[in-house]
């Protein structure tokens, strides 16, 4: 077996250690609070977000990365010595990894973005000098870990607010609920629509304008939210004919919320796979060309089996961190569950759109932690929310510091 085989078998069970953390932890947050609630079992839920994941990294997953993750140092500084670029990829990989992975042990929700970007600067520090790090950046990531919570908390307790006033204390609800139902799924679809077009297709390259994007996606949620009146419908009909545990209501707002969570699942594949991949199609750029280059394309079939690992990776550690988001933060029930996914997929969007620098982890915390708020104090676990505070704060510096240490470690091997 020569040199060049075991490295890339070596990069390969690396890449596939990241991926599975990278389910473990973040794929977990998106399905969270649909099994907190009971909308979807833990096989369901499993099942369709490694579906949903899995077609996220193959449709919409970037064929075409950055040879370094964000841009946090400039690959050309290691033009004359790839052997470092590649060693510093496998620490990164590695730290990144580490670090995911006794989160989810304890149960903690962190952004696997973070994690790699903070291995990423680790090695660079080292590699290239401090001066040579983009500092802007790492100041953006951590302005996201305040931007990202309080947005998704202010615009999910808003959603749950207006449903509780609206439709929940009425003597009526379920008439209510189909007075509202067009207008809930409308706005749904619209969100998801335009996340699809905005965020999940890049690769279709369609250049659309916001205005645009909307002409599109109006009409067809129009249509969505009329057939939703349908099946709201059909959900009474079947309440009065057979027992059920769930009411209506409550089936209604599940179903809504699974078409949210699936959304964040396939979003998830679309941007979070490329966390694990990219570096290692790094690696193998480096092997194969025993040159740096600044960006390198990502296989279809690095996508797939990334995409399959992180599933792999929810279906065996991820009840942990399901379980912090769908019960421990506050309890969760599909009306609750529905406005936090929503509220996620919604602050993502515009912030987005803004340009506003967000963590798909940290907004769908903050939402679970806006719906608990707007019930009131008492029902938050303030705790546990201490103990993820520190956890988002403590990322940055412990892969940072991680990374190097590797890093050292195995230019003191291997050169």
């Amino acid at each position: 077996m020569g040199a060049d085989t075991i490295i890339l078998t070596v990069a390969t069970l690396v890449g596939l250690y990241m991926a599975a953390n990278i389910g473990a932890n973040d794929l977990a947050n998106a399905m969270g609070t649909s099994v907190g609630s009971r909308a979807l079992t833990l096989n369901q839920a499993v099942f369709i977000s490694i579906l949903a994941n899995l077609l996220g990294a193959i449709l919409a997953g970037g064929h075409v990365t950055n040879t370094i993750r964000k841009g946090m140092i400039d690959p050309q500084l290691l033009a004359g010595s790839p052997e470092h670029l590649m060693l510093g990829m496998f620490a990164a990989l590695v730290a990144a990894g580490i670090w995911v992975h006794l989160a989810t042990v304890f149960g903690l929700p962190v952004s696997t973005t973070h994690s790699i970007v903070g291995a990423v600067v680790g090695f660079g520090v080292i590699s290239v000098g401090v001066s040579a790090i983009s500092w802007g950046k790492v100041i953006t990531i951590v302005l996201s870990w305040v931007v990202s919570p309080i947005a998704g908390a202010i615009i999910a307790g808003a959603i749950y607010y207006l449903i509780r006033q609206k439709i929940l204390r009425s003597d009526r609800p379920e008439k209510l609920a189909m007075q509202w139902s067009p207008y809930l799924i409308g706005s749904v679809l619209v969100v998801i629509f335009l996340s699809f077009i905005f965020k999940g297709l890049k690769n279709l390259h369609l250049n659309l304008g916001f205005f645009q994007a909307l002409a599109i996606a109006i009409p067809c949620a129009a249509l969505g939210g009329l057939l939703g009146r349908s099946w709201l419908k059909y959900l009474l009909r079947r309440d009065e004919q057979a027992e059920s545990h769930a009411t209506p209501l409550q089936a209604f707002f599940a179903h809504l919320q699974v078409m949210t969570a699936c959304y964040v699942a396939f979003a998830h594949g679309a941007n979070d796979v490329a966390n694990a991949v990219g570096p290692l199609a790094a690696i193998f750029s480096v092997v194969k060309t025993k040159s740096v280059v600044m960006q390198v394309e990502v296989p279809v079939w690095m996508l797939a089996i990334g995409g399959i690992a992180v599933g792999g990776g929810l279906f065996a550690f991820g009840s942990k961190v399901m379980a912090t988001i769908g019960g421990k933060i506050t309890e969760v029930t599909p009306v609750r569950g529905f406005c936090a996914e929503f509220g996620a997929a919604t602050t993502i969007l515009v912030c987005s759109r803004l340009g506003l620098p967000v963590s798909t982890t940290h907004v769908l915390v903050g939402a679970v932690v806006g719906v608990g708020f707007m019930r009131g104090m008492g029902f938050l676990d303030i705790r546990l929310l201490r103990n993820i505070g520190w956890s988002w704060i403590i990322t940055l510096p412990f892969t940072v510091a991680l990374a190097m240490a590797l890093y050292k470690l195995l230019t003191i091997l291997f050169i």
